[in-house]
């Protein structure tokens, strides 16, 4: 049990399901306290889990990012009409439109409604963009390129480099500011010094951006071996026909009108002949690994975390769905019920039952007290 809780990263892949389950867990619900419990529940296993690598240094820009997204969606309520309500709590001039648009008002009434409308519905895409943030901030980018199945070799690479992006401009941000302070050039005020901010910022991270890429391909990154043309028409084949399978498996499970025969019969099929794909594609790439990361018993809790609040508030929403989406009609304090407040509060688990991050520069400092 000791050693349970020795100080190392988890596997990157853990990180990402318990984030994408709070992520779906904050699409089934427009309630603000629990979107806001969300957001906390992320924001503390960030805090307790972090490191002092630079991509753990992005989440603030999450944050930012998604109190913009709830602004400017409650500021479109305004702009573009927000009389759907009875309840109108502030009146605007209206601009007349030509007639070929037809159906969209510029400013005019704006209603309790209208507005609440847009605040849940911005708070609901901020704590999804928060989540992946977190998980961003988390999970090491580089192994979990390492993790990725063969046949998503070419595809995660750029997927990998893409989501390195915001780590590396919050790391090139806090260098720019750290060589402005030793040139003593950080009395000026913000704007003024914001245009000497963003260019040494956007140079730095396309430079190292350049590196990694040279890099990566100096290692034999997205290269793959031959295939036939025979061989090529198949595992497209395959592909296609999977995910047109899944595409209606889903679509049958989620609407009840639809025959059952086109749900979870169709939808096995698509995940079976998809496998059979990614099988056929993998084998085209051939690469070593060197100590693959496995997966231990804290992964698991991370997971299993991340899954039960998803699995929690999927449940809640079907037999209650009220307290999950506030009425926007009767205009009240959003109700908050134990069970899908509990079931949110599961996720903070990994901050309390994980080891702790592996400090920077451990095993430098084993080998000089050595």
């Amino acid at each position: 049990m000791t050693s349970y809780f020795l100080p190392r990263d988890l596997h990157p892949a853990a990180w990402w399901v318990w984030a994408l389950g709070l992520a779906v867990a904050a699409t089934r619900t427009t309630n603000p306290w629990l979107l806001l419990t969300i957001v906390a529940v992320a924001g503390y296993v960030v805090v307790a889990r972090r490191g002092e690598a630079p991509w753990a240094l992005a989440f603030r820009l999450y944050l930012y990012l998604g109190a913009f997204i709830v602004a400017i969606r409650v500021f479109f309520r305004v702009v573009f009409g927000g009389a759907e309500g009875s309840t109108i709590i502030l009146r605007l001039p209206e601009i007349p439109l030509p007639e070929w648009a037809a159906g969209i008002r510029l400013f005019g009434d704006v209603s309790a409604e209208s507005l609440l409308g847009g605040l849940y519905d911005g708070m609901r895409l901020a704590a999804m963009v928060i989540c992946l943030g977190a998980a961003n901030a988390l999970a090491n980018p580089k192994r979990l390129l390492k993790a990725m199945p063969p046949a998503l070799y070419e595809v995660g690479t750029a997927v990998i480099v893409a989501l390195s992006v915001f780590p590396q401009l919050a790391e090139s941000v806090l260098r720019v500011r750290r060589a402005r302070k030793l040139r003593g050039g950080s009395g000026k005020k913000k704007m003024k010094a914001l245009h000497t901010v963003l260019i040494p910022v956007l140079e730095d991270a396309l430079s190292r951006s350049l590196q990694l890429a040279a890099s990566m391909d100096s290692r034999g990154y997205g290269r793959a071996g031959p295939a036939g043309a025979r061989t090529r028409l198949i595992t497209g084949t395959l592909m296609i026909v999977g995910l047109l399978g899944v595409c209606v498996g889903v679509y049958a499970t989620l609407d009840g009108s639809t025959p059952r025969y086109l749900a979870a019969p169709v939808l096995s099929v698509g995940v079976v002949i998809g496998l059979a794909g990614f099988w056929s594609a993998g084998k085209r790439v051939r690469r070593t690994r060197y100590r693959p990361d496995r997966w231990h018993l804290p992964e698991i809790v991370v997971a299993v975390s991340g899954i039960g609040v998803a699995v929690t508030l999927f449940v809640t929403s079907s037999v209650n769905p009220m307290n999950m989406n506030p009425s926007l009609i009767d205009l009240s304090w959003p109700p908050l019920s134990w069970a899908p407040l509990l079931g949110v509060l599961a996720g903070v688990l990994p901050a309390f039952l994980t080891p702790a991050p592996e400090p920077p520069y451990a095993a430098l400092e084993e080998e000089a007290r050595a």
